[in-house]
């Protein structure tokens, strides 16, 4: 994600893609700081491609593939993973550019909704694996299912952890929300990895699945809640969401 690093744009556009499906039974509210229970039963997904348009995110040096391309990618491979399981909403369908914030105002029209960010990592040559970004408490059993999908894939994550991080898109927005990075793109043979479109569809897959466990059990099973910090918005201006 490049410590995602938007540019500010007058105007973005946003486009749905719903698969027919009746709500199976979550809250339905928004809720502006995120201290309740997790998410069950709710019915719609909603898919964040990070990046895009003039924003290109990580571009590995080892294989020239460029994040904003690789998460559309994935994208689409998770909506179909989840199929008529859900309603899923993609914030974008093809290569444009959609400010943080207009995410947010997007995701906040579907109460019954959770929002998962999808991105790929830059850093330290020798840094990999995946990375799973959070914030409000009603996130977290997501957040860890998540994770352990993502870490089954990996072949060496022990340092990269699940990471409490008030960003503009695991705070502001008013449903369970959480950032997925799916590797580290300036690691030789990480970014080999995610080059292979065999390994996308898997974590797409095993991302789903966790989706689908999350819906199914609620919180069961992913340990204690972290406690409540109550905090003011994530805002542009944030040296954490630079």
């Amino acid at each position: 994600m490049t410590d995602l690093k938007f540019a500010p744009i007058a105007c973005a556009f946003l486009m749905v893609c719903c698969a027919p499906v009746s709500p199976s039974g979550g809250s339905g509210k928004l809720d502006y700081w995120g201290n309740r229970p997790g998410p069950q039963g709710f019915g719609t997904v909603i898919i964040d491609a990070g990046h895009g348009g003039h924003d290109s995110g990580a571009v590995s040096r080892h294989t020239g593939q460029r994040e904003k391309d690789l998460t559309l990618d994935l994208a689409k491979r998770l909506q179909s993973e989840l199929g008529s399981s859900f309603r899923t909403v993609m914030v974008r369908t093809d290569d444009r550019f959609v400010d943080l914030d207009d995410r947010v105002t997007f995701a906040n029209r579907y109460p019954d909704a959770i929002l998962v960010s999808l991105h790929f990592n830059s850093g330290a040559p020798g840094t990999r694996g995946p990375e799973t970004y959070y914030w409000r408490v009603d996130s977290h059993g997501l957040a860890v299912r998540c994770h352990s999908a993502m870490k089954s894939l990996a072949s060496d994550s022990s340092s990269r952890k699940m990471v409490r991080r008030r960003l503009r898109l695991t705070r502001n927005p008013e449903i369970p929300c959480l950032l997925l990075e799916g590797g580290y793109l300036s690691n030789s043979a990480e970014s080999r990895t995610i080059s292979s479109s065999e390994y996308r569809q898997k974590l797409a897959r095993n991302i789903a699945s966790a989706i689908r466990a999350q819906a199914a059990s609620g919180d069961n099973g992913t340990g204690p809640k972290p406690p409540f910090i109550k905090s003011p918005p994530s805002r542009p201006t944030d040296a954490a969401d630079s």
